[in-house]
C-alpha cells in the first residue's frame, strides 16, 4: 500500500526547495543536495499517478460503444505496468543512508595466508582501482605500504565520485580467496583471505576531535631505497586516545600528513559512531546484507574454478576474470537489490 499522504509531503518539500533556491534563501548548498534527491523521486511519483490517471480514463472509455475497443486495446498494458512503477515509488520512499552521496575511504588488509594474502590485498586494490576508473570515480592513494614481491601490507585510498559509499558499502568484510599460488612448486591450492573496509568520508562538522584526546608523533618516512631516501621527520602518527585507533600518513610533506590523517581518523570515529547507532537499530532483527562486520567472511574468489561466490546473497558467477578486471556492477546491483528487499519488507511487516 502506498501511503499517498506522504507522497503529498514529498511533492510540496520539492515545491518549497525550489522557491527557497528561487529567491537565494537559506543554505543554497543544502537546498541544492536536498533538491537533487528529491527530484527524481517527485518523477517516479507523477510516472505512477499519470498511469492510475490513464487506467480510469481507460476504464471510462469502456463505456463508450465508440471508444470501448480502443479501451479494450489499451487497459492491459496500462495495467500490466503498474506493478512496476508501485514499486518504483515504493523503492523511491525508501530510507535514505544520508552518506550514500559521500565519498569513501577505502581500507585494504591481508588477513591469513602470509605473503599469497598480501599478494591478494593487491589484486583486490587494482580491481576497485579498475572499477572506480570505470564509472569514472578519482582514486587518491592516503597511505600504501606494499611488500617486496608486489603484494601490500596496507592500503588506504580515498574514492570521490557519484554514489561512492552507496555503491561500495557492502564490500566490506573478509575476501577469501583459493588459487595455487605463484610461490607453490606443487599445484596445491591455498586458501587466505584479505579485509576491507568501506567508510564514508566525514566532515568536521560530523565528528569534533577534542585535541587532548590525540597524540601526533612525527617519525621519519621509510623511502624506497637509494640515494633519495627520506631523511626528515615528515611521516605523521595519530593516536585517539579514547577509541585506541591509530593513523599513519608518509606522504613528503608534513603538515599534509596531519590533514591526511585527520581526514582517516574522523572517518573512523564516525564509521564507528554509524556501527553503533546501525548495532542499536538492528539489535532486535537480522542486519539486511550481513551484519557489516569486517571479521564476517563475505566472499570466495575460486581462481581454479573461474568463481566468485557472495556468501551473503547465495550469488554465484563463474567470470572471475571480469571480476578481477573490475566488473562488479552485477554483484554490487544484486547486493542494493537485496538490502532494499530487507528494507521493503521491514516496511510492510
Amino acid at each position: 500500500m502506498i501511503p499517498t499522504d506522504r507522497l503529498q509531503q514529498i511533492k510540496e518539500r520539492l515545491e518549497y526547495v525550489e522557491a527557497r533556491m528561487a529567491t537565494g534563501e537559506g543554505d543554497i548548498a543544502a537546498l541544492g543536495r536536498e533538491y537533487a534527491e528529491l527530484r527524481p523521486v517527485v518523477g517516479v511519483i507523477a510516472e505512477w499517478e499519470q498511469a492510475q490517471s490513464d487506467i480510469a480514463e481507460a476504464r471510462a472509455m469502456l463505456a463508450d460503444p465508440e471508444m470501448k475497443a480502443l479501451a479494450e486495446e489499451e487497459l492491459p498494458a496500462l495495467q500490466a505496468r503498474l506493478p512496476e512503477l508501485e514499486r518504483a515509488v515504493q523503492l523511491a520512499l525508501l530510507p535514505r543512508d544520508a552518506a550514500d552521496s559521500r565519498a569513501a575511504m577505502l581500507e585494504i588488509r591481508p588477513g591469513t595466508g602470509g605473503e599469497e594474502a598480501a599478494l591478494f590485498a593487491a589484486d583486490l586494490a587494482r580491481m576497485y582501482q579498475r572499477y572506480a576508473e570505470a564509472r569514472g570515480w578519482r582514486w587518491e592513494v592516503i597511505d600504501e605500504t606494499p611488500t617486496e614481491l608486489g603484494g601490500l601490507k596496507e592500503l588506504v585510498v580515498r574514492i570521490a565520485g557519484d554514489g561512492v559509499f552507496a555503491r561500495l558499502k557492502f564490500e566490506s568484510g573478509v575476501h577469501r580467496v583459493q588459487r595455487v599460488p605463484e610461490t607453490e612448486s606443487g599445484g596445491r591450492i591455498h586458501t587466505s583471505a584479505a579485509t576491507v573496509a568501506v567508510l564514508p568520508e566525514a566532515e568536521e562538522v560530523d565528528i569534533r576531535i577534542d585535541p587532548a584526546d590525540i597524540r601526533i608523533d612525527t617519525m621519519r618516512a621509510s623511502g624506497a631505497g637509494g640515494q633519495h631516501v627520506n631523511t626528515t621527520d615528515s611521516a605523521v602518527r595519530i593516536t585517539h586516545i579514547p577509541s585506541g585507533i591509530v593513523v599513519t600518513s608518509s606522504e613528503k610533506s608534513q603538515h599534509r600528513n596531519r590533514e591526511i590523517a585527520m581526514q582517516v581518523l574522523r572517518a573512523r570515529l564516525f564509521d564507528l559512531e554509524r556501527q553503533k547507532a546501525a548495532d542499536a537499530r538492528s539489535a532486535d532483527r537480522k542486519a539486511q546484507v550481513g551484519s557489516g562486520d569486517r571479521s564476517e567472511r563475505i566472499r570466495t574468489y575460486n581462481f581454479p574454478q573461474g568463481r566468485m561466490t557472495d556468501h551473503r546473497i547465495g550469488l554465484t558467477l563463474y567470470r572471475l576474470d571480469q571480476i578481477m578486471a573490475g566488473d562488479l556492477d552485477e554483484i554490487i546491483d544484486a547486493l542494493i537489490a537485496e538490502h532494499q528487499a530487507a528494507l521493503l519488507a521491514e516496511m510492510e511487516g
